[in-house]
């Protein structure tokens, strides 16, 4: 008789403990963990041993590490990046501006020649184009109304001139497109300086225009003329 009430006692106390086990268990949070891990280490093929959660740990640690890598090299790659396109926009604004101080120089070094030849009564053996001579008094005059009504006038002698060498067309920009560049090398200057003239027309007053650029403009209209000695 002690002997089955000492059996059912032993029985008791181990169901009890492993209530107490699984209860344990269930709030044991490393116990959590290490399930979860369980989960993806066979979902994702992981082949290392899973015996305690700490390995759960060192492998997100791990894949942390990674993440903080990449992110770390794309930030560098960014700044390489940004370094790169800011040089290179300096690059590209120097050529410009040396391109447009050129262009300038050329331009006063041929008005110089042409005023010293007109006060000796001459002009390069070239006859007198009223027109363009009153386009450059526009230019040189101190008002902005004055130097968008030079880039018009040239504008207009441009299109008396595609008229002369016969391109069809009844716009300037028709005559542009009916334009073959073996005849007429400097057809991408001529589209350059009649979009600006364009702008000029329809934006009025709201475009801005200083005398500088007015006089890149009109020596690109300068530069089409003496091509065919229009001027």
């Amino acid at each position: 008789m002690d002997n089955i009430q000492s059996l059912n006692f032993n029985n008791n106390y181990y169901s009890d403990q492993n209530l107490l086990n699984i209860d344990t268990n269930f709030l044991n949070i490393e116990y959590f963990f290490n399930k979860v891990y369980l989960f993806f280490r066979q979902f994702f093929g992981l082949s290392s041993s899973p015996d305690t959660g700490t390995n759960f740990f060192y492998t997100f640690a791990f894949v942390g590490d990674i993440f903080e890598t990449i992110f770390y090299f794309l930030i560098i790659l960014l700044i390489i990046i940004t370094a790169y396109c800011i040089v290179r926009l300096f690059e590209i604004r120097k050529k410009e501006h040396q391109h447009l101080k050129h262009e300038i120089e050329e331009y006063a070094h041929h008005q110089k020649e042409r005023e010293k030849n007109l006060s000796r009564g001459e002009d390069s053996g070239r006859p007198r184009n009223e027109k363009w001579e009153k386009i450059l008094q526009y230019l040189f005059s101190d008002t902005e109304a004055d130097w968008k009504l030079s880039i018009i006038d040239a504008d207009e002698m441009l299109f008396l001139l595609m008229d002369q060498l016969s391109f069809k067309g009844e716009s300037l920009g028709d005559k542009l497109k009916a334009a073959d560049r073996d005849k007429f090398r400097n057809l991408s200057t001529a589209w350059e300086v009649h979009t600006v003239r364009n702008r000029i027309a329809h934006e009025g007053t709201n475009y801005q225009l200083s005398q500088r650029e007015a006089k890149r403009v009109i020596a690109l209209y300068e530069q089409i003329f003496r091509e065919f000695g229009y001027i």
